[in-house]
């Protein structure tokens, strides 16, 4: 093999896509096992692009995003939460991903280390190790009232090379919700300690016990070592468009401005011009797809609950369930099997890290028809394991 670093030469193949990779060769899977929707991008979002595009919108732009696109997302913070956040704040970036890439740009030297409540999304953590960063998996505990973090084993796994600590809230693969009272005690611990924060808020609007998930950004000051990354793919159907953005200490608005540049050279204007339609006028669309995921929530966990030896871990968040098999101990294996003799596709706990060996992951925000008929696949399935 050719010289390259060891990082990436050793770097870990994601099990999702080892399930998804085998899912291809298998005609009429249902597949639950990507978080997205299935339905495509709504159509006034996709007519903003398809406007600005036919406009001439087509050359570079501003590094951090089309002023536009910042103004409306100041706005959407401003209704949906009541906090007032800088343009200087905010870059618009290629994807939630790019996001956590550049963040880890920013921070992450070999040998530093980078803490994670886990269960968590194996993207975030494999970004870190491709800059040399040990990681440190800090596991929630799983029972019938939900996922529980406790703060002191959190806190008790920084030490002087810890550069950041990661969480998703509401969590992939968990839909566990953070609390404000935790997130206090997190910016407290950060400030004393120097170590950066970042809050992984994409699933924001996936919430069925509140209106909306809590943001770090309600009692972070603008100085403070906190990031927070959010996307356009969940709450408005596109995954597709690779479009996300974060929120940034004040202090390292040219930081982005230099990165960004070296990364990408900036986002599309006439794609951004439709994230600027999804804010603006995407409520409605939002709302729908709530209640439809409220809806396939509930089809799932009543059906998984009625089947031999499955327990499911409750959560308030996000669009997934997690659960368990009784007879289930290697959830590769078992989801390599679902996709062959279920025609289902799930995602295998172990790819999630700590505290997720023995769960399996299922995305519910598909369609009633689609859910059912893959419960209907599941249930002779998991009957003859």
């Amino acid at each position: 093999m050719l010289p390259i670093r060891p990082e990436i030469e050793h770097l870990q193949d994601s099990a999702i896509i080892e399930v998804w990779r085998l899912g291809f060769v298998v005609p009429d899977v249902i597949g639950l096992w990507a978080g997205e929707l299935d339905v495509p991008t709504p159509g006034f979002i996709c007519d903003a692009a398809c406007q600005a595009l036919r406009a001439g919108k087509t050359f570079y732009t501003h590094k951090r995003g089309i002023p536009e696109l910042r103004s409306a997302l100041i706005e959407y913070y401003r209704r949906l939460h009541g906090v007032e956040v800088a343009d200087e704040r905010i870059a618009v970036t290629s994807s939630g991903m790019n996001a956590v890439m550049l963040i880890c740009e920013t921070l992450l030297r070999a040998g530093d280390n980078a803490v994670f409540v886990a269960p968590t999304w194996p993207n975030a953590v494999r970004a870190a190790q491709v800059h040399g960063a040990q990681i440190r998996e800090v596991a929630m505990r799983s029972g019938p009232d939900g996922w529980t973090l406790d703060l002191q084993q959190l806190f008790e796994q920084c030490d002087a090379r810890t550069r950041f600590i990661y969480y998703a809230s509401p969590g992939n693969p968990t839909g566990w919700i953070i609390s404000p009272s935790e997130q206090r005690a997190l910016v407290e611990f950060a400030r004393a300690r120097g170590i950066f924060i970042l809050a992984d808020e994409v699933y924001h609007r996936f919430v069925y016990d509140r209106e909306v998930a809590p943001t770090l950004l309600s009692i972070a000051r603008p100085d403070d070592p906190v990031f927070v990354i959010n996307s356009f793919s969940k709450a408005w159907a596109m995954t597709g468009w690779r479009m996300g953005w974060m929120v940034f200490p004040e202090s390292l608005t040219m930081v982005y401005e230099k990165l960004i540049e070296y990364n990408t050279s900036g986002g599309q204007a006439f794609l951004q011009e439709g994230a600027i339609a999804a804010l603006q006028q995407g409520e409605a669309f939002v709302a729908q797809i709530l209640e439809r995921s409220r809806r396939g929530r509930s089809l799932v966990q009543e059906r998984l609950s009625r089947m031999r030896g499955v327990r499911i871990t409750p959560c308030d968040g996000a669009f997934y369930v997690m659960f368990e098999v009784d007879s289930v101990s290697d959830t590769l294996a078992f989801c390599k099997r679902a996709v062959t003799e279920a025609r289902v596709g799930l995602a295998p706990g172990v790819a999630f890290g700590a505290g997720a060996a023995n769960h399996v992951r299922l995305c519910y925000a598909k369609t009633e028809d689609n859910l059912t008929r893959a419960m209907d696949r599941l249930e002779p399935f998991l009957n003859r394991l």
